[in-house]
């Protein structure tokens, strides 16, 4: 599959609308109260139904570009995949987890208060367990990087998702003294992975079948972008209607949340772009393979921390400011990449 639009207009000032996002919200939160109350009656199992309507939203149509026909070519060149896994899985997590409690729990201890601390871990626990499955594409194009094998690691990615995400979560949780239900935790990795990357199968494969590839990837999946973009902005206005207090008196708040995940990104991609730069990998396979794991499925895990922590949750509020930093963060590193291909051999 091939992206040929690059970043979107919503998506490259994604920024902006979180921006905007949080000051309707927290308007809605302070001057209409009852919208709030309202939809916080509509749970089961601690899932907020609206929230979960809006984040299939977002999710299925990221699932609609997964084609895991693409991994059985996974063993012809190992040396990217090995760079992906390795840094998503046994690298990113616990790196994600070390820097947010340094920043949370210690250098910014006498901001944070203990409890609020940890659920700002909490939620950076959720962004480091979830390496980007979707906006890797848009990565990858701007980067020129090889886009059958971005559709590899993707693939792979998301399967690794279904059977290591909830454990790795509740093992860091753990570590760092928070208790968490283990059937919410896996029934929102079968609400927010499970059935939307199922009913994405079922989609392409019934849709390729009638229509072909090409319709597909170039037709059908265009026709769901703004429905993703139109789910995440709702759920963080219906987020931030929930979290106006807890901002209104903490504003600086964001910033030192931001702090620890930017610091997070930026270690993450070099990790991966330098150890493919070691293994002389070329430039569009190195590239994508930094992306991936620098950038965050922050759908998944707004979602989990909803799930796990509430709407109201510092978690929630964590994996928020997440999507708030990652696009300006991802488009430096993008630059970064393209100005550096000159430390790659050539495609062949």
């Amino acid at each position: 599959m091939k992206n040929k639009q690059g970043i979107g207009f919503f998506e490259k000032y994604l920024t902006v609308w979180v921006a905007m996002c949080i000051i309707v919200g927290i308007a809605v939160g302070q001057w209409l109260p009852v919208i709030p109350q309202t939809l916080s009656r509509f749970e089961y199992a601690n899932v907020s139904i609206p929230i979960a309507v809006l984040i299939w939203l977002m999710i299925y149509p990221m699932m609609l570009k997964v084609d895991f026909d693409s991994v059985k070519d996974v063993g012809k060149r190992p040396k990217g995949i090995i760079i992906t896994c390795t840094t998503n899985w046994l690298i990113k997590p616990f790196t994600m987890f070390g820097i947010a409690y340094l920043f949370f729990h210690v250098i910014f201890k006498s901001l944070i208060p203990d409890g609020l601390a940890d659920e700002y871990l909490s939620g950076a626990v959720l962004l480091g367990a979830a390496p980007c499955t979707a906006m890797v594409f848009v990565w990858s194009y701007l980067t020129k990087g090889d886009a059958a094998y971005t559709l590899v690691q993707v693939a792979i990615n998301d399967l690794i998702i279904l059977v290591a995400f909830a454990p790795i979560v509740a093992f860091l949780l753990g570590v760092g003294g928070v208790s968490i239900p283990w059937d919410t935790l896996l029934l929102s990795v079968v609400l927010f992975v499970l059935i939307p990357l199922t009913a994405g199968v079922i989609t392409r494969t019934i849709v390729t079948r009638r229509k072909g590839e090409d319709y597909f990837n170039n037709v059908f999946i265009r026709k769901f972008d703004r429905y993703t973009i139109v789910g995440l902005l709702l759920t963080l206005i219906i987020l931030f209607s929930f979290q106006g207090e807890t901002i209104l008196k903490n504003p600086l708040h964001i910033f030192l949340i931001a702090v620890p995940l930017v610091l997070q990104t930026v270690l993450i991609f070099f990790v991966a772009y330098r150890w493919a730069k070691l293994w002389k990998l070329p430039h569009n396979i190195a590239a994508p393979a930094g992306m991936i794991g620098a950038s965050n499925f922050f759908e998944l895990a707004v979602a989990v921390a909803i799930s796990l922590f509430g709407l109201q949750s510092g978690a929630a509020l964590a994996t928020v400011v997440g999507v708030l930093v990652e696009v300006p963060v991802m488009l430096m590193l993008v630059k970064i990449a393209n100005n550096t291909r000159s430390w790659f051999p050539a495609t062949k």
